[in-house]
């Protein structure tokens, strides 16, 4: 599947799905032509990573429709495994099956493991830089009230006490690579389907 941002006339969803493929065909045939324009395409650098191309009307980017698939597990139904390595994570549905999304994991150096459990569930979160974040990102604010800009994206899962999220982005086109500072990114349709799924003390297994 093929999205675009920030043109606001294309967005996931069938019910504009005409509208859709006429602004997707007005794209790639914009995208074409862009040698003469600047489009720049992006590298995946893993295998699950999403494609991008960057054209002088917008983004143009892959997506990595959510599933459900088999997965034998003895974990119990309502656990969440985050595979890293496949940049993946299955809710598992119970009965050798699971749901399977599309998930961007910590940059290089913010890799972890571990077992928690979900403590909390928020809407449209605010975001609080780290110290740390803010060291080495400056222009970072001190706070940014949730919202579509916000980097947490529609909705969040926290683990534990820690200072770790399941959350969305606003940045789709990064699915699928090692770019946060540990947190687990997932499109906001995803999350939001997570979210309704998802309970509070559920455990959640994070593997490298």
């Amino acid at each position: 599947m093929i999205a675009a941002v920030p043109l606001s006339f294309y967005r996931i969803g069938a019910e504009r799905s005409v509208v859709r493929k006429i602004g997707l065909l007005f794209l790639l045939i914009a995208a074409a032509s862009a040698g003469l324009c600047g489009a720049t395409a992006a590298r995946a650098d893993s295998p699950g990573q999403v494609w991008s191309l960057q054209t002088p009307f917008g983004i143009l980017y892959g997506i990595i429709p959510r599933a459900e698939v088999d997965y034998p597990t003895s974990h119990a139904p309502g656990t969440i495994v985050v595979n890293t390595k496949e940049r993946r994570l299955y809710y598992v549905l119970g009965g050798g099956k699971a749901m399977r999304y599309a998930i961007a994991v910590g940059m290089e150096g913010y890799g972890w493991s571990g077992v928690n459990t979900i403590s909390a569930k928020r809407e449209w979160p605010d975001w609080n830089p780290t110290p740390g974040e803010r060291q080495r990102f400056p222009t970072l604010p001190a706070h940014m009230a949730g919202g579509p800009d916000n980097p947490l994206g529609a909705r969040a899962l926290y683990l534990g006490d820690t200072l770790y999220r399941i959350h969305g982005t606003n940045e789709p086109w990064k699915l699928g690579g090692g770019v946060s500072s540990g947190c687990i990114r997932m499109s906001n349709d995803d999350i939001i389907d997570l979210y309704n799924r998802a309970k509070i003390g559920a455990t959640v297994i994070v593997q490298r």
